[in-house]
């Protein structure tokens, strides 16, 4: 029949703070397994972009940064790997799927999927203890050690560890983040604090980091801010989202991610803004109080445009790396510099996290980051797509 729908298998997953549709790369249409214009065309429809009422309503993304990505996992042919790993974020309004960066939550929830669907040689995994899945990022060339509980041959997805952003308990995954062999510095321009020529603001300092992910980081004061900002005092004013896009436009510039502004439109995902503070008492989305005292500093990202509800894994490799550094932004806001995991303070609570550095000659090289998450199954099954999605 003409009108006959395409069904095609998929998992729905959390991973750490965030949740996305999981596939393995055989099986999506055959036109769909190589990177192109057929792949973005079927991922988009089947979240429900581009939505220009901004809800997602006719598809399965959840119309957030957060609820609006997808995964493709494949068997590696890589040596030392177990699978190779593929993350799309999905634009909501905007007809387009942003591969340029990893996610750092739905990486925890790679590995468990990738033992789920069968991805990891049998004699790899254990009856009881944990699976050290390799995986292969293949988004970024990075290399992530995801350690999935496994209880009586099965992934294990309940337990008692508790996640700020996540309402209910699961089982924790750590996840391992090795920088690229080639990695670059942490500081692509050299320098601790960079100043921008910012359209409409004049100049402002900054410091541009490339670790986990990309990131542009500002001081809240500098922007009129405290730090302590949730998502309704930011996300309905429209004029401070532009501006804050001009910010992060011009840091791209800079980082030579981009070389014209208009480029930017294309490249959502990278750099992420983040606006870093000293820690004060401050509240969380849930009412609760973040006391001071149990934080480094405060930090607000932005992800695709909007303020993030919690803290996006990746930005946080870069904040922890950028606290590592003396002269920073992040050094600067954050309490008297100790070695060991950073805590972050973010609009959920908080992320503690360390990664470390090394100084190689006048260049900083990352080193692992390692991160406490959690991931569960969902739903699974098929996803009914219209036939002219291809």
């Amino acid at each position: 029949m003409a009108d006959q729908p395409l069904l095609l298998a998929a998992t729905l997953m959390r991973g750490g703070t965030s949740k996305g549709l999981f596939f393995r790369l055989e099986d999506l249409p055959e036109p769909c397994r190589i990177a192109g214009p057929a792949r973005d065309r079927l991922l988009l429809r089947l979240m429900g972009s581009p939505d220009p009422y901004g809800n997602q309503i006719d598809g399965l993304g959840g119309a957030t940064s957060s609820t609006s990505k997808c995964v493709l996992l494949s068997r590696s042919d890589r040596p030392g790997h177990d699978v190779d790993y593929l993350y799309g974020q999905v634009a909501i309004d905007r007809a387009l799927v942003d591969w340029s960066g990893n996610c750092g939550n739905l990486s925890a929830a790679a590995g468990a999927f990738a033992l789920h669907a069968g991805l990891v040689s049998p004699e790899r995994i254990p009856r009881n203890g944990h699976c050290a899945v390799r995986i292969w990022q293949a988004n970024i060339g990075q290399t992530l050690v995801v350690h999935v509980p496994i209880r009586e041959g099965r992934v294990q997805q309940h337990g008692d560890f508790t996640l700020a952003g996540v309402a209910f308990p699961g089982a924790e995954i750590a996840v391992e983040f090795h920088p690229p062999e080639e990695a670059g510095d942490v500081l692509p321009t050299g320098n601790p604090v960079d100043e921008l020529e910012v359209a409409g603001e004049g100049r402002l300092q900054a410091t541009l980091v490339d670790a986990g992910i990309a990131a542009v980081l500002v001081r809240a004061e500098d922007l009129g801010y405290l730090g302590t900002e949730l998502q309704g005092d930011l996300n309905g004013d429209s004029e401070a989202l532009a501006r804050l896009e001009r910010i992060r436009v011009a840091g791209a510039l800079r980082m030579g991610l981009i070389q014209h502004a208009e480029e930017a439109l294309d490249r959502q995902h990278t750099p992420k803004l983040v606006m870093v503070a000293p820690p004060r008492d401050s509240q969380l989305a849930s009412g609760q109080t973040l006391a001071a005292g149990d934080i480094d500093l405060l930090v607000r990202a932005l992800s695709m445009g909007r303020l993030h509800h919690a803290m996006m894994g990746t930005a946080a490799i870069a904040l922890a790396a950028a606290v590592a550094i003396p002269g920073t932004l992040a050094r600067e806001a954050a309490r008297e510099y100790r070695a060991g995991p950073v805590r972050l303070g973010h609009p959920s609570g908080c992320l503690s996290l360390g990664c470390e550095v090394h100084r190689v000659g006048q260049r900083w090289r990352p080193g692992p980051a390692i991160m406490q998450r959690s991931a569960r199954i969902l739903m699974e099954g098929q996803v009914w797509l219209p036939p002219d999605c291809l």
